[in-house]
């Protein structure tokens, strides 16, 4: 007998109560009323202003972590220097805060009593801006730990053959080291783009939770189910998980064909 099949119940014994049977109710809820009831709870102006605002901020994350944690990432890889160790430790920090201690911060400086917000007419939290704020903070070590182990385990001598035939540090870049590190640069902006997507905490303490202004997919569920919306917060978490797992799905087929 295989011995495989031994472990395949305790496995179901496992994964159905943690994983499948909640996205089974989630889906239930939502449609519990049916198909037209799912589409209207769904089609509301607020609740489409936040799937559109999700979609927009995780977006604008994603182009700009793929920049800042590109480069980040590079010089950490490609240059020894006194402190390289701490500024990884340093801009892998944000995963091990808690997200809402990260809102926090970010009021405490940028908020309108913050370090700095408070010296200045205009400050970024409880609008747009400060939303992605948080998201840039949080979801920058995904992007970095994404590409910064493609780099480590690149040819280096090939780089240096470019420098060597006379091509400047950007041709070798764009022309050498960008191709070589395009599975890190499309898995870190889907992992990007997916904690984007799904982010709370952090979210929940700089936006205020306004609607049609900061109020992102994950604060309109929080905000449904404490008025007792259930469906039209399933309706909006089962678009959630279905994007989800088309990302998750995208970066599998990936890493199969790399």
């Amino acid at each position: 007998m295989n011995k495989a099949l031994l472990h395949i119940p305790i496995l179901l014994l496992i994964i159905v109560p943690l994983l499948v049977m909640p996205l089974f109710a989630m889906v239930y809820f939502a449609l519990e009323g049916g198909i037209t009831a799912f589409w209207n709870a769904l089609t509301t102006p607020a609740a489409l202003f936040a799937l559109q605002f999700s979609l927009v901020i995780a977006t604008i994350t994603s182009i700009i972590n793929l920049f800042f944690g590109t480069y980040i990432a590079y010089v950490l890889s490609r240059y020894n220097f006194k402190g390289n160790r701490f500024l990884l430790v340093l801009v892998n920090l944000p995963v091990a805060i808690p997200t809402v201690v990260v809102g926090t911060s970010l009021l405490l400086l940028w908020g309108p009593i913050g370090l700095l917000g408070g010296l200045f007419d205009y400050h970024p939290m409880f609008k747009p801006a400060g939303v992605l704020l948080a998201h840039l903070f949080v979801t920058l070590p995904y992007m970095i730990g994404a590409v910064k182990p493609v780099l480590d385990e690149s040819d280096k001598t090939i780089e240096e053959a470019s420098a060597t035939l006379g091509a400047s540090s950007w041709q070798t870049f764009r022309l050498i080291t960008l191709p070589g590190i395009s599975g890190g640069l499309i898995s870190g902006t889907l992992l990007t783009f997916a904690h984007s997507l799904g982010e709370f905490g952090a979210t929940v303490m700089v936006s205020g939770n306004l609607r049609f202004l900061t109020q992102t997919s994950p604060l309109y569920i929080f905000a449904q189910f404490e008025a007792g919306n259930i469906a039209g917060a399933n309706a909006v978490a089962s678009v959630l998980a279905i994007l989800s797992f088309i990302l998750f799905l995208a970066l599998v087929s990936w890493s199969e064909k790399k």
